[in-house]
């Protein structure tokens, strides 16, 4: 059953089935210009990474990234376009809404989609009081779709071991 749906996407917890995704996403040209590298260069550095990651916040806290993906059309499978969900960092005291899409699922909507459905999750499902979510300055792309979202930039910050200062944004939930 999806965490989430929309007219074109479906929203999934991740497995290790998902091993080969990440490990294409995790070195796409964006994913390490924006998001950094992670190290992430074979199947099973995939599936330590879904472990340890997304696996592990579900585990912890019923929530983190999901598997966005495209509904197959004329019978063909669905295709897995990006990730989109509720993060936890040390550093931030709030669920921050991270997104990264392949070069295929930029462009298209696909990430405002999504993220307008990972945030009525957070809002409508999960009853927290306020979304966060943190890019670089200069990820303009990035900058403009949490704006489209409503979020507002809250100031700036530092996690570690991070070195760049990034934009805080901010939404509160309209129901609280």
């Amino acid at each position: 059953m999806p965490i989430a749906a929309t007219a074109r996407l479906t929203l999934n917890a991740l497995t290790l089935d998902d091993a080969g995704f990440i490990l294409r996403l995790l070195n796409d040209p964006d994913w390490l210009a924006f998001i950094g590298d992670k190290a992430v260069r074979t199947p099973d550095d995939a599936r330590h990474y879904l472990r340890a990651g997304p696996l592990a916040m579900y585990a912890q806290h019923g929530h983190g990234l999901y598997r966005v993906s495209r509904a197959g059309t004329g019978g063909a499978p669905d295709e897995t376009v990006g990730l989109c969900g509720l993060v936890r960092r040390d550093g931030l005291p709030d669920a921050d809404l991270g997104f990264a899409f392949l070069p295929e699922g930029r462009g298209r909507g696909y990430a405002l989609e999504a993220a307008q459905a990972v945030l009525a999750h957070g809002f409508n499902d999960l009853g927290l009081p306020r979304i966060l979510a943190i890019t670089l300055p200069h990820n303009l792309r990035s900058c403009h779709l949490l704006e489209r979202l409503g979020m507002t930039v809250r100031g700036s910050v530092r996690l570690p071991p991070e070195r760049p200062d990034k934009l805080l944004y901010g939404l509160d939930n309209p129901r609280a």
